[in-house]
């Protein structure tokens, strides 16, 4: 179980949202780099179904060999979320910590209606530490919503400046930023705090919130 585990090196597994996460997607580089991602096929990318990918996250996250480390993006966020909130402290016993990215606000008016298939946006704290990355520009979540959600979900809160939905469109490649991030939470035992991140190789500005 999860205590025999623990000095076994996690594996990080991706959640992609709307459209699956193309070649030059930092988590599709990611998986082809770093050796210690895989991806979770949620099936159904351009119509998704908030119960299918619920349950496609429960499925891989209960067959890994080892503890994991979930790494979201865009509707993927709000996928784990709700799958969170269903399993409740259950995913505390195989799930290490969670890296969410640009969370779309499924709860503002016009969405999108395959985004919107995800609202209400959970409110409970996920039972997993976990760090939230938005942009400042990003079209989907205003920076304040964004803030809000990390809140709600008791996630760390990173503001990356402007760089857009933070995707293939932002320019990131391989995104050392943000795989410094993910670094600190397959590291740090104890729960993440906004402290002490390692200073970032590029511009964008690390800014916490708790």
């Amino acid at each position: 179980m999860f205590e025999e585990d623990l000095g076994r090196s996690p594996l990080c597994l991706t959640i992609p949202g709307l459209g699956n996460s193309g070649p030059g997607h930092w988590q599709t580089i990611w998986e082809a780099e770093r050796g210690d991602c895989e991806r979770i096929e949620l099936g159904l990318w351009d119509d998704p179904n908030r119960n299918v990918w619920m349950s496609r996250i429960d499925q891989a996250v209960s067959a890994a060999p080892a503890p994991v480390v979930l790494v979201a993006h865009s509707l993927g966020c709000l996928a784990l979320a709700w799958w969170a909130s269903f399993v409740g402290d259950a995913a505390a016993h195989r799930v290490k910590g969670a890296l969410l990215v640009a969370p779309p606000d499924v709860d503002q008016a016009g969405i999108c209606h395959r985004l919107a298939r995800f609202a209400p946006a959970p409110k409970m704290a996920l039972p997993f530490r976990a760090m939230l990355v938005a942009s400042r520009d990003d079209p989907y979540a205003s920076i304040e919503r964004s803030a809000e959600m990390a809140g709600n979900w008791g996630c760390t809160f990173v503001d990356a400046g402007a760089i857009g939905h933070i995707n293939a469109a932002s320019g990131l490649a391989a995104w050392r930023d943000g795989q410094a991030l993910l670094d600190r939470l397959i590291d740090t035992p104890s729960p993440v705090r906004p402290l002490d991140l390692p200073p970032p190789p590029s511009a964008w500005p690390h800014r916490l919130m708790r």
